[in-house]
């Protein structure tokens, strides 16, 4: 059976905490999209980790963690992040990696920051990590996936030197940097392959054989549904698809194994980078909500940056859904919203002086404006709770009120930052 945990919103749900929750029954962790551009946060036994590229279920030892063929893969970054855990005590987990996965080459991480540089006030707000231009060379059928580690020095040095021929003419003309030497990448490369070498595979027949034995597989996605390259808010996006669509193209498996998809939506809003956001506030409100939020405050698990912060948005959150193809809502840091009297919630939005409650094109959210509707608070601290009929009455009402707007079932309520800290609920709509 297959699983898939993707986000609603921006990213930043808490998807790594259900996933790893959800690990506790599967046999199999799979990535299927984006790279090392985005973190997962993890609070367990070991301690409190920040996951980037690693299955947000690596902590187990009866899991295997995949790198599927969709995954960007920053293969000094993997090993890193391996060696960042189990310096902690973790048991090294068992990884396989997609033959087909494709790297991210030296350069694309300079072409990154190059970009970036070049486009000063305009710039997408990248993380730097060279996912763009990675993509950007994966279509142009350009880019190298781990099984051309595995080829002659001749096919492998031929291919880097009519890559480096296009590459250093926008180097040398646009960015004015230093040009590219294919034998220092060739040097590079075989570093990369005796890091990969043990755990290369046939990831599709894996997970073909691993269905057929009645395994349990859980798909983990990067970012949500806003930061999609075609159905999020374009073109301030990731460059990979991250709905649960792709997952079976992400992972080499067909769309019908995946039998539930939980979206994973926060009890409020935030994002990281630029782009349209609705429901954001601003000041003193939004410093009080990002200092209370996530886990030790609402900053980027890769960058550190100050998140975006907002009330629930009930508009983005439906689009979210119905995109991904829900069957449940995890919904999670309900606990953050205990000091409020009054939490706003974003119930549609008003455009050119009419109101709508569905997801408008991307342009349109530039002149949006939120239409709120105020619900009472229950001040006080609900974390520790495990049963959903003992939370305060106002929580419950939220919670309903939120179902109700969205029309997917919230089947999972997350109160604190620990796997533990999971209420299942019942929902009306199941």
């Amino acid at each position: 059976m297959v699983k898939a945990v993707v986000g609603a919103n921006w990213g930043d749900e808490g998807k790594g905490k259900i996933t790893d929750m959800l690990a506790q029954d599967a046999d199999i962790i799979v990535r299927f999209q984006g790279g090392a551009n985005a973190g997962h946060t993890i609070k367990n036994k070991y301690g409190k980790f920040a996951l980037h590229t690693l299955p947000s279920g690596a902590f187990y030892d009866h899991t295997t963690s995949v790198i599927g063929n969709g995954v960007a893969l920053n293969i000094p970054k993997l090993f890193e992040e391996i060696k960042s855990i189990t310096d902690k005590g973790v048991p090294m987990p068992k990884i396989k990696v997609s033959e087909r996965a494709q790297i991210v080459m030296p350069y694309h991480i300079l072409f990154d920051q190059y970009e970036e540089e070049r486009l000063a006030g305009k710039s997408f707000g990248s993380t730097k990590s060279g996912i763009a231009p990675f993509y950007s060379d994966k279509f142009a059928k350009i880019g190298f996936q781990v099984c051309e580690l595995f080829n002659t020095k001749e096919a492998l040095m031929e291919k880097l030197e009519r890559v480096c021929v296009q590459k250093n003419v926008i180097l040398e003309h646009l960015y004015h940097k230093p040009a590219l030497n294919p034998e220092e990448l060739y040097k590079t490369l075989m570093e990369y392959k005796e890091m990969v070498e043990p755990y290369v595979c046939d990831v599709s027949l894996f997970l073909d054989n691993a269905l057929k034995e009645g395994k349990t597989i859980l798909m983990e996605g990067q970012l949500g549904t806003l930061k999609d390259t075609d159905h999020g808010i374009y073109p301030m996006v990731t460059s990979s698809n991250t709905i649960a669509a792709y997952s079976a193209v992400g992972a080499g498996i067909p769309p019908y194994e995946i039998k539930e998809i939980i979206t994973v939506c926060k009890a409020y809003s935030s994002a990281v980078g630029a782009g349209a956001f609705v429901s954001e506030i601003f000041g003193d409100e939004a410093d009080e909500l990002r200092n209370r939020g996530g886990d030790g405050g609402e900053y980027g698990a890769t960058t550190g940056r100050p998140r975006r912060v907002g009330w629930f948005d009930c508009v983005a959150s439906k689009y979210g859904c119905r995109l991904q193809g829900t069957t449940d809502v995890a919904f999670t840091v309900v606990d953050v919203l205990g000091y409020l009297d009054e939490i706003p919630v974003c119930v549609g939005y008003e455009i050119n002086g009419e109101v709508t409650k569905e997801f408008p094109v991307p342009y349109k959210l530039d002149i949006a404006k939120p239409v709120l509707k105020t619900l009472p608070g229950w001040k006080c601290d609900i974390s520790g709770i495990r049963e959903y009929d003992k939370l305060p009455e106002n929580c419950r009402k939220y919670i309903d009120f939120i179902e109700q707007e969205i029309g997917y079932p919230i089947t999972m309520v997350s109160n604190g930052p620990a796997r533990e800290d999971i209420i299942y609920r019942k929902s009306s709509l199941k």
